[in-house]
């Protein structure tokens, strides 16, 4: 696997900003703006797709939601799956179509 980044794309604050916009307009608390960004990322991220976890190659199938309202990428090796947050989830560089709503996600779960 080549160059891998907890990081996502580099975008500009503002950038992020507009992002987090466009995810929770019209969406009322914290429930509801995190299923904006699992919409989001089900629309625009491009999937599947490879990434390495603790230095093995994994295959990113889908993006979830849990009941507490963290999204986690659903990766599969051969037959096993494992949920991880997406707030953990190492990204491949370059990274892939639609990887900006991830760091999007991940600069709104820290406050901006």
């Amino acid at each position: 696997m080549s160059n891998i980044t907890r990081r996502g794309p580099r975008l500009s604050r503002a950038r992020l900003e507009e992002l987090v916009e466009e995810a929770t307009t019209d969406a009322y608390g914290e429930s509801e703006q995190a299923t904006g960004f699992l919409t989001m990322m089900e629309d625009n991220l491009a999937l599947p797709f490879s990434t390495e976890i603790l230095g093995v190659e994994v295959t990113v199938e889908w993006v979830d939601i849990t009941e507490s309202d963290e999204i986690i990428a659903v990766c599969k090796r051969g037959p096993k799956r494992q949920k991880i947050p997406i707030l953990d989830l190492p990204l491949p560089s370059p990274p892939k179509e639609g990887a900006e709503w991830i760091e999007a996600y991940r600069h709104w779960r820290k406050g901006g």
